[in-house]
């Protein structure tokens, strides 16, 4: 379905031109080349080989293994759930380029919130804006610049990474936002106010957090005085979930590409003393355990992970957590911890920048560190409940790293006779118990693609839908075989639905001389499925090639089954039947005719 009319056709075409999808994609994924394409792990499935395939010169991408595809806009659509009209906004902010305000860009393809992500981005801005003024104030900002400064945070710093201030005041954003004519329900819906209008962040040093493309989509705030938790963040938002953030990504993505590393630590201030130290691969928690989604927004970048943690208990505890994640997220993982039970921050500050990178460097192995727990739990735990409970998590670590491929096959036999010395189990009962940790990882793994993919495309049955969409993927990368088809075929003859929205898009944009149809339908494409539908012909007809023979096949299909279908108008009308006997579109030829594709 063509967009319901929220920006004039030109602009989106301008839209899209201004951005290219390598980088728009590039974004999200760390990118390579292959021959013409580029590839990566796909974002809309748990994926753990390159499926995601961009191409630069069609300007679309698929993936093989979920079937996610389209152009820019359907990326935009399917990777931070906007309408299509939201998705062209946020196209067009990120390009520079000032659309006219719609009032249908909430409304159109109505979705299951009223929130619109990019006005939620845009308020945070603002709010970003304001904290860093309050910061910058002379007076209200003299005791947050004095915390600062005791952390040894430079002023470019906090200048880079957007550091401010929420004043000792109940209601003091709420009245700036009034000032502007802000909607108090925008600010409640970014988590920046409560529902009884009263400021989320009070007396707090504000850490911005943008995401991997620069937008502001939420914050986290520090206690500058005692009161409350010493640390919170903004509510789960359509922008904003903790779960799925990394504070300091934007910053380090580039870095992370480079080196193939990246390094993770817990805090605000760990991540921006890394950073000002010269580490430009350091990425942070968000204050919150590591989790799947953190897993997989690290594996589309790097190529391993270090985690640098506190030593004391709770950073032990957050490390071990972390660990089983990226395992099971086939991340080659290694930790390393600050010690002298300093924090990363004062570490890098006592130590430079080389003692940290050398922390890092040597970092362990994961399953050295199981082990390492392992012995120190027979060593410090008599029970048979807690031997119990060391035995299964040392378990399960080499049953994980076994199925993702980490631990090569013949260190299996040393790890059973190590493990079979320390717990006094016999190695076959301790191989059997791994076989079946194993099976059930792999069995999750397919459960979990299955539910990934997406739901196949009708493109109908039977010869006659065969030959429509065999013309539709030869003019996708052959327009200029337009004359042969329309003398043959009009848009009618496509009686599949996705089909014939595709046929009435190509053949326009064709008919009017437009040099790269392609580009043009995938403008018009509001619809996710329909996006899907044309990139997916795209690519099969740029990989089947052969477009002049098999052009020419599928329009003797076409012709046939409308000479079937004209005689079975014909005999209707004798007979007066009003019945179509010889052509049922839903199962093809049913008479056996010879009419096979050349």
């Amino acid at each position: 379905m063509a967009i319901s009319g929220a920006f004039d056709q030109a602009i989106i075409n301008q839209v899209q031109q201004a951005n290219d999808i390598v980088d728009i994609i590039g974004e999200h994924v760390s990118l390579t080349r292959k021959g013409r394409e580029m590839v990566g792990l796909c974002p809309f499935h748990d994926d753990h080989r390159p499926s995601l395939n961009v191409n630069p010169a069609k300007q679309i991408y698929k993936c093989f293994a979920c079937g996610a595809g389209g152009g820019i806009f359907t990326f935009v659509q399917t990777r931070e759930n906007l309408t299509f009209p939201q998705a062209v906004q946020r196209l067009a902010d990120r390009a520079g380029i000032k659309l006219k305000p719609a009032k249908s860009v909430k409304g159109a393809s109505q979705q299951s919130t009223d929130i619109d992500p990019n006005e939620l981005a845009r308020v945070n801005a603002w709010a970003a804006k304001y904290f860093q003024q309050n910061l910058a104030d002379q007076n209200k900002g003299k005791y947050a610049r004095d915390y600062i400064a005791q952390r040894r945070i430079t002023t470019e710093s906090a200048a880079k990474w957007q550091i401010g201030l929420a004043v000792d005041s109940q209601d003091a954003l709420s009245r700036a936002a009034k000032a502007r004519n802000i909607p108090p329900k925008l600010l409640e819906q970014a988590g920046l106010v409560t529902a009884q209008n009263q400021d989320k962040f009070v007396n707090r040093l504000m850490f911005t957090i943008t995401d991997v493309t620069g937008r502001v989509i939420g914050f986290g705030g520090r206690t500058l005085d005692g009161t409350g938790a010493k640390y919170i963040n903004s509510p789960a938002t359509p922008l904003f979930d903790k779960s799925n953030c990394l504070y300091g990504l934007e910053q380090a993505r580039h870095e992370i590409v480079s080196t193939g590393a990246a390094v993770v630590v817990e805090g605000y201030t760990d991540c921006i003393m890394a950073h000002q130290s010269g580490c430009s691969n350091v990425v942070a928690a968000l204050g919150t355990s590591f989790t799947d989604g953190h897993g997989r927004i690290l594996r589309r970048y790097a190529k391993k992970v270090i985690l640098i943690f506190d030593s004391d208990t709770a950073g032990i505890e957050a490390a071990n957590r972390a660990l089983e994640v990226c395992l099971s997220q086939r991340i080659d993982i290694k930790l390393a911890s600050v010690p002298q039970g300093k924090d990363p921050c004062d570490f890098l500050l006592a130590a430079g920048k080389e003692a940290f990178q050398q922390l890092a460097a040597d970092a362990v192995d994961v399953l050295q560190f199981k082990w390492n727990r392992l012995l120190a739990s027979f060593g410090s735990d008599d029970t048979l409940a807690g031997r119990k409970t060391a035995t299964d998590e040392f378990l399960q670590t080499i049953a994980t790293s076994l199925w993702a491929g980490y631990t090569p096959p013949l260190d299996r036999g040393l790890i059973l006779n190590r493990l079979s010395k320390i717990i006094g189990l016999d190695g076959k009962e301790i191989n059997t118990e791994l076989c079946k940790r194993i099976g059930r990882l792999a069995k999750a793994e397919r459960n979990n693609q299955n539910k990934a993919k997406e739901p196949a495309t009708d493109y109908g049955q039977g010869l006659f839908a065969v030959a429509q969409r065999e013309v539709l993927e030869v003019l996708l990368n052959e327009p200029r075989l337009f004359e042969a088809v329309k003398q043959k075929t009009t848009v009618e003859t496509f009686d599949v639905p996705i089909l014939r929205q595709t046929a009435q898009m190509l053949f326009e944009a064709i008919s009017a001389g437009i040099g790269a149809p392609l580009k043009t339908v995938l403008a018009k494409a509001e619809s996710v499925e329909l996006s899907r539908c044309i990139a997916e012909l795209a690519q099969a007809g740029e990989q089947k090639g052969n477009f002049e023979r098999r052009l020419s096949g599928a329009l003797e299909v076409l012709e046939r089954y409308e000479a079937q279908k004209e005689k079975g108008r014909l005999k209707a009308a004798q007979d007066g039947t009003g019945f179509l006997r010889c052509v049922d579109k839903s199962k093809g030829n049913q008479h056996g005719d010879n009419v096979g594709m050349v």
